[in-house]
């Protein structure tokens, strides 16, 4: 599937209707959603015949983006039932399978490297302290082959240093530099969008050791 074809699906995707402040849900645009997957499958094969987890997907975008490009499964996890019956009908609509699990992130019971690759657009921290580094933690345990995540570029030596020396990875590299357009959607906005600088990461964890 050609990158512009997959944006302009993604695009059509019905997104969050009452977004909750305190879960920092904010839609992540058909735009960079479709670069960050489409960077993946292409120049790392990492997304086409894998099982691909989606950490915090809200309204489905990354996983049907996932779905779309050929991943094997796909699992999408939330702990808000709304964002997971919009992702529900996204799916429908698309025409595709998707595993939708309710549930937060530090409180799945899964053990071990149980999925190839995990994709997220992960809370960026700024309701609840540390947020973003919570699922950057769970992810590089489940996953075998890689984690793409978004974080804001000013964490970008913080997000650096944790991943080697905290996290369980091999490898930390900022893949690009990308605008994130946050559109006005809470009351205290008081601009109609703001632009923010936004690192897309590619982590590979380490190797399970051998018992």
């Amino acid at each position: 599937m050609k990158l512009k074809q997959l944006e302009s699906l993604l695009g059509n995707l019905q997104q969050f209707q009452n977004p909750k402040i305190e879960l920092e849900q904010y839609p992540t645009g058909a735009h960079i959603a479709s670069r960050m997957l489409y960077t993946a499958e292409n120049s790392y094969d990492d997304i086409s015949g894998k099982v691909v987890a989606d950490f915090g997907c809200g309204c489905g975008t990354l996983s049907l983006a996932a779905t779309l490009l050929d991943a094997e499964h796909v699992i999408g996890i939330d702990v808000d039932d709304e964002s997971l019956e919009i992702a529900s009908v996204n799916a429908d609509e698309l025409e595709v399978e998707l595993e939708l699990i309710q549930s937060e992130i530090k409180n799945l019971q899964w053990r071990g490297q149980i999925v190839d690759t995990v994709v997220m657009n992960p809370p960026f921290g700024t309701r609840k302290k540390g947020a973003d580094m919570e699922f950057l933690s769970v992810a590089l345990k489940v996953a075998s082959q890689a984690v793409y995540s978004l974080h804001k570029t000013t964490t970008r030596e913080h997000i650096k240093r944790a991943a080697l020396r905290d996290y369980n990875a091999s490898s930390a590299e900022v893949i690009c530099e990308l605008r994130y357009d946050l559109p006005k959607l809470y009351k205290f906005h008081k601009k109609k969008d703001v632009d923010i600088a936004v690192d897309l990461w590619r982590f590979v964890p380490k190797a399970k050791q051998e018992s």
